[in-house]
C-alpha cells in the first residue's frame, strides 16, 4: 500500500513521535511505500484565509468553500496546500498520528483538514459519504491521551466514550469524504504510563500496524 502518515505533534521527543517513528519503520519493513507529513517540522500554516489561493474568484468577499472549488478547477491553491493534496491523491491509506487536546485535535491538524480537504478534492456538492471523492481509500487515527480510559466512559468524568470524542474526525471528516475507517489505536494516559506502559503500547501498536489490511473496519461504505 501507499501510506501517508500525517503527524501533528510539536515535540520530536514525545511519545507521539515514537509512535510515528515505529509506524514508519514497521510499515516500510513490510514493503509499503510510506510518506510522512510532519506538520510542525514543515511549518504548516493552520489558519485558512484568502492567502490560500493564488487568485481569487471574488476579491471583495472571500467565500472559502467557493474559492476552494475555483482553485480545484484552475489549479491555483497555495503551494503548501497543493503538496499535501498530491500526497492524499497518492495514498491508499491515511494514518493520522495526533494527541487529543480539548476533545479534539491540535490546531495545526484541524488547519490541515480545513485547508487541504478542499471542495472538489476530497468532497463536493452531492459527493459525500458513499459518493465522497476519497472512495477506495482507508483512514485511521492513532492517538495519545493525557487521561486514563476510565475518564472516557459514559459514567466517567467526561461522560463520553473515545468513540464519541473522535466522531467528528472519523465520521465527520474521513468517512464524510468517502474513506473507509479503521478503529483508532489509543495510547491512554501516556504521562502516567511509565516506561513499561509505553513499551507495551509500542508493542500493541506494532501488532496493529502489521495487521492493517486484515483489521475489521469501524466505518465501511
Amino acid at each position: 500500500m501507499k501510506i501517508l502518515i500525517v503527524y501533528a505533534h510539536h515535540e520530536p521527543k514525545s511519545f507521539s513521535s515514537a509512535l510515528k517513528d515505529l509506524a514508519v519503520k514497521v510499515l516500510s519493513g513490510e514493503g509499503h511505500e510510506v510518506r510522512v507529513s510532519d506538520l510542525h517540522a514543515q511549518g504548516f500554516k493552520a489558519v485558512a484565509d484568502e492567502h490560500d489561493f493564488k487568485e481569487l474568484l471574488d476579491k471583495n468577499y472571500v467565500n472559502y468553500m467557493l474559492e476552494q472549488k475555483n482553485s480545484t478547477t484552475k489549479g491555483v491553491f497555495a503551494e503548501d496546500i497543493t503538496v499535501e493534496q498530491e500526497k492524499i491523491k497518492w495514498a491508499d491509506f491515511i494514518l493520522i498520528q495526533t494527541p487529543i487536546w480539548w476533545f479534539s485535535v491540535p490546531a495545526i491538524l484541524k488547519g490541515w483538514f480545513d485547508r487541504v480537504f478542499a471542495t472538489g478534492i476530497t468532497w463536493d456538492f452531492g459527493a459525500i459519504y458513499d459518493k465522497g471523492l476519497l472512495r477506495g481509500k482507508k483512514g485511521m487515527l492513532a492517538i495519545t491521551t493525557g487521561g486514563p480510559s476510565e475518564l472516557y466512559q459514559p459514567q466517567g468524568a467526561h461522560q463520553a466514550t473515545i468513540e464519541q470524542v473522535l466522531y467528528p474526525i472519523n465520521r465527520g471528516t474521513l468517512y464524510f469524504c468517502g474513506m473507509d475507517v479503521l478503529p483508532p489505536f489509543v495510547a491512554w494516559s501516556v504521562f502516567q504510563a511509565g516506561d513499561g506502559g509505553r513499551k507495551k503500547y509500542l508493542e500493541e501498536y506494532k501488532k496493529r500496524l502489521l495487521n492493517l489490511e486484515h483489521t475489521e473496519l469501524l466505518l465501511k461504505h
